[in-house]
């Protein structure tokens, strides 16, 4: 099992998720937490794709931290 770093922003009304290391591959949900569920479900659905293309798969390598000013 591998996890990736998920960024999710406010976009208007709704909330839009995405993964640095797994290029091309987002998702959008009306709360956070379905923004963040609805992006697993695109991963999956993107690795397995890659996977039967016999493409390699992302590593994940993006780290996070925080800054207070």
């Amino acid at each position: 099992m591998k996890e990736f770093l998920v960024v999710i922003e406010k976009s208007g009304k709704n909330y839009s998720a995405y993964a640095p290391d797994v290029p091309g591959c987002g998702a959008t949900g009306k709360t956070p937490e379905e923004a963040r569920e609805n992006l697993r479900e695109a991963i999956i659905f993107h690795l397995e794709g890659l996977t039967e293309d016999g493409l390699p798969l992302p590593e994940p390598h993006t780290t996070f931290d925080r800054i207070a000013v």
